[in-house]
């Protein structure tokens, strides 16, 4: 079975119905269980569960520090194309938008590398717009072998590859994938992606299936919190990452919880994330997949990343730059804008104040 089969079984699921029809106590029973199942999963993502939201969160906590330890590990994402054949709504890289398309060569890139490293950050992850012409495969390959020489874990944000693609990267020396589904829902899905190749909603959802054959050793998953309802996202995307896990015991499997932020597109989201329900979200997620990478980015303030990490948070991103090549130079529009801006020093002193240690590579703590 694949996930698309699976995720088919919810096809005609009442979501406000079930909401409706949970109890607090039946939140009460839940988070006295050590293992939940997917239906105790979708009852903490509901208003009634909001209530109990201090005592999700202690549990969460006393889970991380068992499964992870207090240690944040710190990554920067390295931008290295913007050319987008889709039609997304809501991104900057659209390709409806009137932007400046760049490229970088080996030679820049190499220049974003020896700056990143000055930072002290050792994971980095590769980003580029949807373009299999300009970003091609050996493009791709070509970058990677450059990054090897300057981080010990190198993840992709990129297009969905077939098998063989993935294991020509994974042979370069990518270890992690991150894709987000964007939306779960395939109607809405439609409505947003209307060109390109990341259209076809299946293909993307088995995105990660597919690393995973070709033997990445991280898969991350997430969808755009404002585009569509709250609950229904989290429960899909939190049941791909358990799915995830269930096929690939061998991969940490990671999951991200992007807000949709402003960019030149000026999308307005369908729904308001608060930062209550990112809390209570992130603490289910927790609880349901007991052993899992939960990434928040600086799409997040730096104070709100703050009171996060005790929460679960085990992966962030820091000092940014979503524009082509921006830790060199600035080529122009970014992806979206970026919330939290401080640099990495400021990052690893939030993390120390919060009783934790922040991780620059997967052998050193500082």
């Amino acid at each position: 079975m694949t996930f698309y089969n699976l995720k088919k079984q919810y096809d005609n699921f009442d979501f406000d119905e079930f909401s409706n029809s949970v109890e607090c106590l039946d939140i009460e029973k839940i988070l006295q269980k050590d293992s939940l199942s997917a239906t105790d999963f979708l009852s903490l993502l509901t208003p009634k569960a909001l209530v109990f939201v201090e005592q999700m969160a202690q549990k969460a906590h006393e889970i991380s520090v068992r499964q992870f330890g207090k240690n944040i590990i710190l990554y920067a994402p390295l931008y290295v194309s913007n050319f987008c054949i889709n039609n997304c709504v809501y991104c900057g890289f659209s390709t409806t938008n009137n932007i400046k398309r760049e490229i970088l060569t080996f030679e820049e890139i190499e220049q974003n590398c020896k700056v990143i490293c000055e930072y002290g950050i050792r994971h980095i992850l590769l980003v580029c717009g949807e373009s299999p012409e300009k970003t091609s495969l050996d493009y791709l390959e070509k970058c990677i072998l450059v990054l090897k020489k300057y981080f010990e874990c190198i993840d992709i944000e990129i297009y969905p590859l077939d098998v063989k693609g993935y294991e020509k990267l994974q042979s370069a020396g990518a270890e992690g994938l991150t894709i987000y589904q964007e939306t779960y829902d395939k109607k809405l899905y439609k409505t947003l992606h209307t060109k390109g190749a990341k259209s076809n909603y299946e293909y993307r959802l088995e995105t990660c299936q597919r690393a995973g054959l070709a033997n990445f050793r991280n898969l991350n998953v997430g969808t755009l919190l404002g585009l569509n309802d709250f609950i229904s996202e989290i429960f899909f995307t939190g049941l791909h990452a358990k799915y995830l896990q269930d096929f690939f015991p061998s991969c940490e499997i990671g999951m991200s919880f992007p807000r949709l932020r402003p960019t030149i597109s000026h999308y307005q989201p369908k729904t308001q994330i608060s930062d209550k329900k990112l809390v209570q979200a992130i603490c289910a997620v927790r609880l349901f997949i007991n052993r899992i990478n939960i990434t928040v980015s600086t799409r997040e303030s730096n104070e709100f990343r703050k009171k996060l990490v005790p929460l679960g948070i085990t992966k962030m991103s820091a000092a940014s730059r979503v524009e082509v090549g921006g830790y060199t130079k600035n080529y122009g529009d970014g992806q979206f804008k970026v919330n939290d801006t401080t640099t990495v020093n400021e990052v690893k002193e939030m993390i120390y104040k919060a009783g934790y240690q922040p991780v620059l590579k997967d052998w050193m703590i500082l």
